[in-house]
């Protein structure tokens, strides 16, 4: 059986199931990435690769913030929504990254590990890819609390919960592994978390799910994240 990541999800697929009349741009991506900037000291200048970037909006909000940024997926939808970027289009599943060794200080991976029949091969890519001392940043759904609706994309092959993402970062030799439960609410992430934490977990036990269709607050209090930060060792 033919497992090739682009014989089984279609090159339209960004176009189709993200185009922008279907999910609008947002400024949620700059918020997030600000976000992300700031509490990992990322530096203005630092080399930084979005790692499936989609239709770029997340590689747009680093920029931003003063990084270099690189971008590669099995589309080219990146390149009408970032032009700052260089993009490259590549099969990673079954010809790995187009960079050389020791090329970034960041790369950066949101929802696309879960992608991925063989995660391994996006993991070690990354870790082959960062300079020594490099910070990879990897989101992906957290499977206990999503999987009644994991499978309504259509495109997850692996589920992930926070134990099976730490492990599969220190197995490819990545240190100061640190995963943890993620909502993408911004009002959680600063000194309002404890007023606001609480509500959040009410609301992800008593409201209906499809009312999330018409109240991000909901949504995002139910579809939680795994963040997970780790860094590849200096002596590498």
């Amino acid at each position: 059986m033919n497992t090739k990541r682009n014989d089984s999800i279609p090159k339209d697929y960004i176009n189709i199931i993200y185009g922008k009349d279907v999910k609008p741009l947002t400024s949620y991506p700059s918020i997030f990435t600000k976000y992300l900037f700031e509490r990992y000291d990322i530096k203005a200048g630092a080399k930084l690769l979005d790692f499936g970037c989609g239709r770029g909006e997340f590689l747009n909000g680093f920029i931003d913030m003063g990084v270099e940024g690189h971008g590669v997926d099995f589309t080219d939808a990146a390149t009408k929504f970032c032009p700052n970027a260089e993009i490259k289009q590549a099969d990673i599943e079954n010809d790995g990254l187009p960079y050389p060794d020791n090329y970034f200080d960041v790369v950066f991976s949101k929802s696309v590990i879960e992608h991925f029949h063989n995660p391994d091969i996006l993991v070690k890519e990354i870790h082959r890819c960062l300079k020594p001392g490099g910070l990879a940043i990897i989101l992906a759904p957290s499977w206990e609390h999503c999987y009644r609706i994991y499978f309504e994309d259509y495109t997850h092959r692996t589920p992930f919960m926070m134990s099976s993402l730490n492990d599969i970062l220190l197995i490819h030799g990545f240190k100061d592994v640190d995963v943890s439960f993620f909502k993408q609410l911004p009002i959680l992430w600063g000194n309002l978390y404890w007023i606001f934490n609480p509500l959040s977990f009410i609301t992800r036990l008593i409201m209906p799910r499809y009312l999330g269709k018409y109240f991000k607050w909901i949504r995002f209090s139910k579809e939680i994240m795994l963040l997970s930060t780790s860094r590849k060792p200096i002596n590498d």
